[in-house]
């Protein structure tokens, strides 16, 4: 379950810019930087991936652990910003890892880039514990019960948590990262005060970063950063407003999701 996994067909350089497999499309992040092919249906990455890698603070020579990497796009967003990290990422679903496998052939980090299949509740044995600088993590955002599944059995794992809950991501994130490494989530701005609980006592140096749909709404998401093993206070910083009156990304958004710039947290 937890072997490499190699990429699949899609990855042959002789495909066309462009041009995807049945079921799969070829998306551009970063104004183009970064390639992602993903499922037509099911989770489609959208803007919490790169956010999520534009907060997390690596240096150019740190490893970073992406868990439940789907994909891999944040995986991808953060070594186009960052050319010197190593990123290693691991998922439930082997079709997207096969993908990721893929998407990191296609952009040209096969030297820093890993992707393996593996259940976050029996992590891959190659993921050493507390051998990573950084980890970063876009889990399910509702609570099992919560809501109706969606049909497709692809997103529902995407979207509702299963055996492995929220406090399960956070151990593990806890687990994997070194001590005074950083972990950064993206997660509903309804749940940080679940996040917070179980961080008390394990991390400090939190930084709460609220992501603001437009001006004068309430956020929906909230990036938080931690360090393991530190107590300085928590932070509630300013945040981000993604949206103009007209619907339009603000420059700041712009910023990120076009110019590859890092969420100062």
């Amino acid at each position: 379950m937890n072997e490499p996994v190699r990429p699949a067909a899609a990855a042959d350089p002789a495909l066309a810019p462009g041009v995807t497999p049945s079921g799969i499309t070829e998306d551009a992040l970063l104004g183009g930087r970064v390639r992602l092919r993903q499922p037509t249906s099911g989770y489609r990455a959208a803007i919490d991936p790169v956010f999520l890698a534009a907060a997390v603070a690596a240096g150019p020579q740190d490893s970073v652990l992406d868990m439940g990497c789907g994909a891999g796009a944040a995986s991808l967003c953060l070594a186009a910003r960052l050319p010197g990290c190593r990123i290693a990422g691991f998922d439930l679903q082997r079709d997207l890892v096969r993908l990721a496998g893929d998407n990191i052939q296609l952009n040209g980090f096969a030297g820093r880039l890993s992707v393996m299949q593996g259940d976050l509740l029996n992590p891959p044995p190659r993921l050493a514990p507390g051998s990573f600088d950084h980890v970063m993590a876009n889990p399910p955002f509702l609570e099992a019960g919560a809501a109706t599944p969606p049909a497709d059995p692809r997103a529902a794992t995407a979207r509702l948590e299963g055996e492995a809950d929220l406090a399960a991501w956070a151990r593990v994130a806890l687990f994997m990262v070194r001590a005074t490494g950083s972990i950064t989530f993206i997660h509903r701005a309804d749940r940080i005060e679940t996040l917070l609980a179980l961080l008390a006592g394990k991390a400090g140096d939190i930084a709460i970063f609220p992501l603001w749909p437009g001006e004068g709404k309430p956020a929906k998401r909230v990036i938080l950063r931690a360090r393991k093993q530190i107590a300085t206070p928590t932070r509630l910083l300013p945040g981000l407003v993604l949206h103009r009156p007209d619907g339009r990304f603000t420059p700041a958004a712009e910023a990120v999701l076009r110019g590859a710039a890092p969420l100062e947290l």
